[in-house]
């Protein structure tokens, strides 16, 4: 299997993710978000398209750091 290239969209994700204090894994078409921060235990989405991880982060951004 060869590396996707990281798109301008990815790298955007990454950036928004980092700033929610996310971690970002990549496994083919797939992304998982991970979060340490602020939290009793890990909070994990697993098997995201790239929409889906967007579309999550933003509603937590929305939200503000303490909007579960």
């Amino acid at each position: 299997m060869t590396p996707h290239p990281e798109t301008e969209r990815e790298a955007d994700l990454r950036a928004l993710a980092h700033r929610l204090q996310f971690a970002v894994e990549r496994t083919g078409d797939h992304f998982r978000l991970t979060r340490t921060a602020g939290v009793s235990r890990p909070v994990r989405e697993e098997g995201l398209t790239l929409r889906e991880a967007e579309d999550l982060l933003a509603t937590r951004k929305l939200r503000g750091p303490h909007g579960g």
